[in-house]
């Protein structure tokens, strides 16, 4: 049944696939074309459902992990589980999604997020990094802030993209959130400018992180 199940969202998301919308995605890494309202809608009708999502994992398409990280149960992971996956999870979107819609809910994401940091491998680490911005923002207490400014200070100029993005963003929401650290995140932002010409469309903020730490604290939001 549940191997129907699987061939059946299969060619729900197969026909759903919009040229256009792959064209798009294959810009920014993501090999997958349908809509993510879509996406969203079928996992609506599916609900959760445990077994669905890890077949549906399995299969390795694009669009079927979104669907899957959609409708599994976050806290069901093991821990190795979630590292694999994230180790699997090619597509940038993935990656995403899977960080935030499930590991942030795990009981392993303390202990996840202190292995990826250290992991070798830079877009296993940028995940670590995703997690201690979490951190900054929702539980700091026991965080060395000092030390992490450090290692971004150290290491972030000359990172591969994604982690380069992800110790940014931990850089910016440091100054956001901590009005002690502020001066020296943007010291450390203006003299590496990692983004400073990252092109921003109209009424968005620049991930520049003295900008965006600017922009966020007039906000009323540090």
């Amino acid at each position: 049944m549940a191997g129907t199940a699987v061939a059946e969202v299969m060619a729900e998301l197969a026909a759903l696939d919009d040229p256009k919308a792959r064209a798009v995605n294959e810009r920014h890494g993501d090999d997958h074309g349908v809509n993510l309202g879509k996406l969203r809608a079928v996992a609506k009708r599916l609900k959760t459902q445990q077994e669905l999502a890890h077949r549906l994992w399995a299969t390795g398409d694009t669009a079927a992990r979104l669907l899957a990280i959609l409708v599994c149960r976050p806290k069901a992971f093991e821990r190795d589980e979630l590292d694999a996956m994230l180790r699997e999870a090619r597509a940038p979107k993935v990656h995403d999604w899977l960080v935030n819609y499930v590991v942030k809910k795990s009981a392993h994401r303390e202990e996840l997020r202190l292995a990826w940091t250290a992991d070798p491998d830079p877009v296993v680490a940028s995940a670590g990094w995703a997690l201690t911005t979490e951190r900054v923002a929702k539980e700091p207490g026991g965080l060395d802030l000092a030390g992490l400014l450090d290692v971004i200070e150290a290491g972030m100029r000359d990172a591969p993209d994604r982690l380069q993005w992800a110790m940014n963003h931990c850089l910016a929401q440091i100054g956001i959130e901590h009005a002690g650290h502020r001066a020296r995140a943007i010291d450390i932002g203006e003299r590496l400018e990692v983004l400073k010409d990252y092109p921003t469309p109209p009424n968005c903020t620049s991930p520049f992180a003295p900008t965006w730490i600017a922009e966020m604290v007039r906000r009323g939001q540090g």
